[in-house]
């Protein structure tokens, strides 16, 4: 690597609206690192555009420390990087929309549709092509980088490029444990171990163990204090009625009544929950679930949380529909032109997300422990060597060190287990081209598996034609 002082990152999606714009807020507080940013997108207009609207941040908020550049070149935005940071949206939003709604005619309800269940599975059948690009790519032009990805299906994609180029130094990076450390920090409030506000999701510290978005804590403490029984008294109090402080997803009318921006409001009811999920899969399973509740009912069988809508709502969240995710992007399109013209300034925020903390420490400056996903190496004994797990890791100069965490209890393990091995079953389908196979993963599939196979064959037949007309058998 390069000097501490002074690196090149380069940013596959590079004109991204959502990652890339989290990453320029978050150098405007940074004052230990400095480099070049090669943004790279197959849209080179988005990318430019970043360029342009990263440039006249960071010179505003902090001069002399980041140069953007858009790159129409993947080789020269590669070559002699550090870093590598992937955030890519796999096909566009009419694709995913036949992920989460083509399903829905069969009565399979997905509030995300982008990791597991059908909606994962297809979605993940057009990334891994994408993915093993990048991963030669990288070995190609920039094979000593480290490589953080964002992409989901973060496991199949961080399990790509580790199949395609096993020498890569590569690992997938998700917030979802970071919210669950907040609802930690709450619970410990609302008990009497702090004040309101006392405590910060940094104090919180967890033993995570499982698989990205179906990941669990089995320790938490803060200071001297385990969490736990807290959580537990938690749990009792709020599990039937939904947690009020998680602003739960059946109150939204349009706009609160503090005269809330209703477009915020609408955002906030589709992302956000009552927690109920996670406090069911607790009485289930005495660990506590560390993701949302929206990518947590995924995983589970379909009669637990989503046989409809309305059993969704019941259970405290939405189904997130594609048509608002395509809609929030002509919004952003819309605020990136103005930013680009200056007739709107960006005001620059710390996110909380600890990617830059993570270059800094590959760079030698100071060590980190925070939760990713990289091959099973051992840090997850009881599940198959190799396949993508979730836990923590010490990051340090040039190092990136899974912890070894503990066992699942043998039911969870169970269902887990069904996704992991799904997960290496669509990556095998799709590196071997083979349209049987994975049909046969598609159709194991917890909620698919409930539809008679013929059923199931056209489902899949349709989605595979509407969004990956290369993929025959």
């Amino acid at each position: 690597m390069h000097g501490v002082d002074t690196i090149k990152l380069c940013y596959i999606g590079g004109g991204s609206r959502n990652w890339a714009w989290v990453l320029m807020q978050d150098l405007v507080f940074e004052q230990e690192i400095s480099g070049s940013i090669e943004l790279y997108d197959t849209k080179l207009e988005d990318a430019q555009t970043n360029a342009l609207i990263g440039n006249t941040l960071l010179a505003k908020h902090n001069p002399g420390h980041w140069q953007f550049h858009a790159n129409p070149s993947l080789e020269e935005a590669l070559s002699g990087s550090d870093v590598v940071f992937i955030s890519i949206l796999p096909g566009d939003f009419a694709e995913m929309a036949v992920d989460v709604h083509a399903p829905e005619a069969y009565g399979i309800y997905q509030p995300v549709g982008d990791t597991a269940g059908a909606g994962g599975i297809i979605r993940a059948l057009r990334t891994i092509p994408q993915f093993r690009f990048i991963a030669q790519a990288v070995k190609t032009y920039a094979p000593r980088a480290w490589v953080i990805n964002y992409t989901n299906p973060m496991s199949i994609c961080t399990r790509t490029l580790y199949k395609e180029f096993p020498r890569i130094k590569a690992a997938g990076c998700c917030h979802e444990v970071f919210n669950t450390q907040k609802l930690l920090a709450t619970v410990l409030e609302l008990a009497g171990c702090a004040a309101r506000g006392g405590i910060t999701r940094e104090e919180i510290h967890t033993r995570v163990l499982g698989i990205n978005h179906f990941t669990w804590i089995d320790k938490a403490s803060w200071k001297n204090i385990d969490i736990f029984p807290h959580y537990a008294g938690f749990v009792d109090r709020y599990a039937e009625t939904g947690f009020p402080g998680a602003e739960a997803a059946t109150t939204f009318a349009g706009g609160s009544a503090s005269g809330e921006d209703p477009e915020e409001a609408v955002r906030r009811t589709l992302f956000s929950s009552a927690e109920r999920v996670k406090m069911d899969l607790f009485r289930r399973y005495g660990l506590i679930a560390a993701a949302g509740d929206r990518h947590l009912a995924e995983f589970c069988p379909r009669s637990w949380y989503l046989t409809s809508p309305e059993e969704a709502a019941r259970w405290g969240f939405v189904l997130t529909p594609v048509s608002w995710r395509s809609a929030n992007r002509d919004t952003l399109i819309s605020q990136a032109k103005a930013y680009r013209e200056g007739t709107k300034t960006m005001t620059p925020v710390r996110s909380g997300e600890e990617g830059i903390k993570m270059v800094k420490a590959l760079l030698g400056q100071g060590s980190l422990i925070s939760n990713v996903n990289m091959p099973n190496q051992g840090q997850m004994p009881d599940l198959p060597r190799d396949a993508v797990v979730e836990t923590n890791a010490v990051f340090s100069r040039d190092t990136i060190e899974p912890v070894i965490g503990g066992e699942l209890p043998v039911d969870l393990r169970n269902l887990v287990m069904h996704h992991v091995l799904a997960q290496e079953g669509i990556i095998q389908a799709a590196f071997e081209q083979d349209y049987e196979k994975a049909f046969r993963v598609f159709s194991q599939d917890l909620a698919v598996q409930t539809l008679p196979l013929k059923d199931a064959r056209t489902l899949f037949n349709r989605m595979c034609s509407k969004t990956l007309p290369t993929f025959r058998a």
